[in-house]
């Protein structure tokens, strides 16, 4: 249980005013530091605190040892792009605009978004990105950050180019290192104002290349794919149904730049899992970096540190295996961790429904910081400071479809802490635009295995959640 332990200056507004709330802090500013790690397709049980059988992150269970853990914290939509800009302005893509991976406009879109440390760069933070942006080729700086250090979309594992403020560098080495060097080295330099410090790994994300010294580890584990499941499947026609071959000869312009190869190392499950959790081998090591340098500096009490990720990841289930993308908790549930003692107990847990919109409106409220634009999100501290606050009982996801993901339609999803309902956007082989449509009672079936849209037992439930779906597009229109 998370325990109460003091008011923000947000939450005073109504009664000192905006005025009184900024001269509070031009007295003595001692608003939190921030630190928020985002990793890249890690999926919610990737972590030695949530269950994994062999992986060891000792550093990053430290956060929810001496924090909280959030078992149902969710993404808005199970993408990279759209989540990065989800996590950093509070909105849903249907607003923010930056829709998908295809480079259709997000280099533009991107630079003109209202992000939480923009806001906070124009209320005295000191602000730094590193790591990757990924909405767009384009890897220049963008609005409200002091310092950048970045790469152009994707980015590389190995010797890759990054722009660090305004130069471009060639790098030997891994990517996963360097962040991490350059983010401890942000942190022990002198800061005369609060910080706020985002940093985003290319880990874990496909090929997966870890550095050199820990091609070793994990290398007798014997990872198990989930059999496929032809009743599962059954339910959801629309990851079978038939689609022409992607023509690749079209994408020009359109779809992400060349993947960066594996090096010939194994394309298998085997090879591709043990080759993960090397690469979150080097993003743990980071994490204690991060903490020894907060420690060493005296600012660790005073930061707010927070680790998660963009999306979740298929690891077999639904017959898929290195993707996302689906309206299944495997690729909407992602780990968050908030490390933060001056309001949080350690080893609290929370098991509401969360969402990566909230991340935004949270961390502007505990700086004091009143957000220049509505957000859809909701700030955590009420949640944080009563455990009875009122809370979300269901949250919306959605996705649209990417020209580079041919097999997968645009969808929209309601999901309860017990009930999910999607709605794929296209009519089925018979015209039915309801045909593809799936509903899951997940106290049941928490691996959404049996789809009871069908189901005779179930039409008041169903109409109960499409009635819900649309109430949640008009609210956040």
């Amino acid at each position: 249980m998370i325990k109460p332990m003091f008011s923000t200056c947000r939450h005073l507004l109504p009664l000192i005013g905006l005025t009184g709330c900024a001269a509070l802090f031009a007295a003595d500013d001692s608003r939190p530091n921030i630190v928020l790690i985002i990793t890249d397709d890690q999926r919610w049980d990737q972590l030695s605190y949530t269950g994994h059988p062999v992986l060891k992150t000792p550093n990053i269970d430290r956060i929810a040892q001496e924090g909280a853990s959030f078992d149902n914290f969710f993404v808005a939509t199970p993408l990279c792009s759209p989540s990065r800009a989800s996590f950093l302005t509070g909105l849903y893509p249907h607003t923010h605009r930056v829709f998908n991976n295809d480079k259709l406009g997000i280099d533009v879109i991107s630079h003109t978004l209202m992000t939480f440390p923009r806001q906070l760069r124009e209320q005295g933070y000191e602000t730094a990105y590193i790591g990757k942006w990924h909405m767009g080729l384009d890897d220049s700086r963008r609005p409200g950050f002091d310092s950048w250090i970045s790469f152009k979309g994707q980015g590389i594992y190995i010797d890759g180019v990054i722009n660090d403020n305004g130069t471009r560098r060639q790098l030997r080495g891994n990517m996963t290192d360097y962040l991490n060097r350059r983010a401890v080295e942000f942190v022990n330099q002198p800061h005369d104002k609060p910080f706020c410090l985002y940093l985003g790994h290319k880990a874990v994300h496909n090929p997966f290349l870890p550095s050199q010294r820990h091609e070793e580890l994990y290398s007798d584990y014997e990872f198990q794919v989930p059999p496929r499941n032809e009743a599962d499947l059954a339910g959801k026609p629309v990851l079978t149904r038939k689609r022409p071959k992607l023509d690749r000869s079209k994408m020009e312009g359109i779809g992400p730049e060349p993947a960066e190869p594996r090096r010939g190392r194994g394309r298998d499950p085997q090879s591709i899992v043990r080759d993960q959790l090397r690469c979150l081998a080097a993003v743990d090591e980071g994490v204690g970096q991060l903490l020894a340098a907060l420690e060493s500096t005296g600012e660790l009490d005073n930061t707010i540190f927070i680790y998660t990720s963009d999306n979740g990841f298929f690891m077999g289930e639904h017959g898929s295996f290195n993707g996302k993308r689906m309206p299944y908790d495997e690729a909407l549930r992602v780990p968050f961790f908030i490390r933060y003692p001056k309001l949080i107990a350690p080893g609290s847990n929370r098991d509401e429904l969360i969402l990566n919109i909230d991340v935004a409106p949270t961390l502007l409220d505990l700086a004091g910081v009143e957000s220049v634009i509505p957000m859809h999100g909701e700030s955590l501290v009420p949640l944080l400071q009563d455990t009875n606050a009122n809370w979300r009982k269901a949250f919306l996801a959605e996705y649209y479809h990417e020209k580079v993901a041919a097999k997968t339609p645009t969808w929209k999803a309601v999901r309860t802490d017990r009930w999910k309902y999607i709605h794929y956007l296209i009519a089925d082989t018979q015209g039915d635009p309801f045909g593809y449509d799936e509903l899951y009672d997940l106290e049941a079936d928490p691996n959404e295995l049996k789809n009871l849209v069908n189901h005779p037992e179930q039409k008041t439930r169903l109409t109960e959640m499409k009635a819900q779906l649309n109430g949640m597009l008009n609210q956040f229109n």
